[in-house]
């Protein structure tokens, strides 16, 4: 049982393809979220925030759902799972956080993919639909994305999906109870619609 309201609301993002889409977490997802996880911890854990010792259980699973509808509620970030088409099973996560309205009309995004998905292509197709979600639907005008120096496979995603580096973010966030230099890449919402426009002529 599920002991908050739990909102849903996210509409699904298709992916360019057949088999993939961007949608919401649900409770049901628990047992196939947490044997994609527990199955890729190794591959994971150098890049992410440490674990907390309850993660993987479901009163853990709650509480990211529970953060996920608060953050949707206050329109400060919005969390989705990557699935199959096939089988409705996710494989990684995509969030955007930190959505800032007013002046600034810009948000950072993160992401996972489980180890046994990596590489094939499958993330960087989800950035660039997501990309597509925050300049048209939430209307923002600049997505920033952080990876630590030495992530190589994380620039080179950010690369083929549009990003401009920007440069070296020192001590910027804690990553496996450390804290960590990142470097921070960038995409605008004027740069992404005249690379598609050139790409249309």
């Amino acid at each position: 049982m599920v002991f908050f309201r739990f909102n849903p609301a996210l509409k699904p993002i298709d992916i360019p393809g057949e088999e993939l889409q961007l949608r919401a977490p649900v409770p049901q997802d628990y047992q196939a979220w947490k044997q994609i996880r527990e199955s890729s911890r190794d591959f994971l854990e150098p890049w992410e925030p440490r674990w907390p010792k309850d993660d993987l259980t479901r009163v853990g699973y709650r509480r990211r759902l529970k953060r996920y509808s608060s953050e949707y509620d206050l329109k400060t970030g919005e969390t989705y799972f990557l699935v199959c088409i096939e089988d409705n099973l996710p494989i990684g996560g995509i969030s955007i956080s930190n959505i800032r309205y007013g002046v600034a009309r810009t948000c950072n995004i993160g992401y996972w993919m489980g180890e046994n998905y990596a590489a094939k292509g499958y993330m960087a197709r989800a950035v660039k639909a997501i990309a597509e979600h925050i300049f048209d639907d939430l209307q923002l005008c600049r997505i920033e994305a952080a990876c630590l120096p030495h992530n190589r496979r994380s620039s080179r995603l950010l690369k083929k999906a549009g990003f401009t580096r920007e440069g070296l973010l020192r001590s910027y966030l804690e990553i496996n109870g450390e804290r960590q230099d990142h470097v921070l890449y960038s995409l605008l919402k004027l740069d992404h619609k005249t690379k598609i426009d050139n790409l249309q002529r």
